[in-house]
């Protein structure tokens, strides 16, 4: 008996495609459907690695494939794909909101090694010889806390995740970083990361028709890059903004302009937000590794587009 997190079949036809294959040099792969759905439980759910159900197979091969998609950049390739074919068909709205949200960490988050995971052995399951999707061999950690995303806030510890996200609440990029980073320090990284490749040829799009944010991404940097790179965008000014810009008179400048209707569209990244929060997995974190965790968020982020 299958589970609700588990792939349909219509799910299924989309993704199967898209994942990496054996090169038959090194063994073959446990079913990817049986290994997927395991994964997908278990960031639904929460649960421990140890307790997924016998029906997924050893839990210590699902959560190792996991771990090396999550360091490779496999999950991120099959979230670019999958925004491939939706952009090919025209169903990406890229009127982009931009917000970010916290997550407590639980403390079995707690304790990873302050050396760097180790690297990835070429050739090995799942490795780049296999899937290559472009990531890299030697995923970013170690460090202590701050090298796993992990900060201080009022909350304790936490990790923030900083998200774009078109107009029909889907992610689009992400970036994970330690609780306590301001959102508009994010911005030009989460910016940086649409990057939703042509079916057929040609570049990336990486610049959507308008970008909206709120009050905390309201600075002159931010709005100088939306300005070089020539996207319409509607942040609201802050009060203490506009009245230092009234005090200096004709020397203040003029007003940013703002869109009311507009603006009433970024309610998108907050839904998008609510939409990854319904993973457990993603709404607190358990992984004790920032780029595992990030592999979480991509993975459940996947799993929305495929739903939509």
């Amino acid at each position: 008996m299958g589970s609700r997190s588990d792939l349909t079949d219509a799910q299924w036809e989309r993704l199967e495609p898209l994942l990496p294959v054996s090169n038959g040099r090194c063994g073959r792969w446990r079913d990817h459907r049986q290994v997927v759905n395991g994964v997908l439980y278990r960031i639904r759910t929460g649960v421990q690695w140890r307790d997924l159900p016998e029906r997924y197979g050893p839990w210590k091969t699902v959560h190792e494939r996991h771990r090396r998609w999550s360091a490779d950049g496999t999950w991120e390739m099959l979230l670019r794909r999958v925004q491939a074919g939706a952009d090919a068909a025209g169903e990406i709205d890229w009127d982009v909101s931009v917000d970010s949200t916290s997550v407590r960490a639980h403390h079995h988050a707690a304790g990873a090694r302050h050396a760097p995971p180790p690297a990835l052995k070429r050739g090995s399951a799942g490795g780049q010889s296999r899937s290559d999707p472009g990531g890299t061999d030697r995923p970013a950690g170690g460090g202590g806390a701050g090298g796993e995303a992990l900060g201080r806030s009022r909350g304790g510890f936490t990790t923030k995740i900083h998200l774009s996200a078109d107009g029909r609440c889907r992610v689009l990029s992400l970036v994970v970083t330690p609780g306590q980073c301001a959102d508009c320090t994010q911005f030009e990284a989460v910016m940086e990361g649409i990057r939703v490749p042509r079916l057929a040829c040609g570049r990336p799009r990486t610049r959507p028709d308008s970008v909206s944010a709120d009050k905390g991404y309201s600075n002159r940097r931010t709005r100088r890059y939306l300005r070089r790179r020539g996207i319409r965008h509607v942040i609201p000014e802050k009060r203490d903004q506009a009245a230092g810009r009234a005090r200096r008179g004709r020397a203040g400048g003029r007003p940013p302009g703002f869109d009311k209707h507009r603006y009433k569209k970024r309610n998108t990244v907050e839904r998008a937000i609510n939409k990854l929060k319904t993973f457990r997995a993603v709404a607190t974190r358990f992984d004790k590794r920032g780029y595992v965790y990030l592999g979480t968020v991509t993975a459940a982020a996947l799993v929305i587009w495929l739903r939509s």
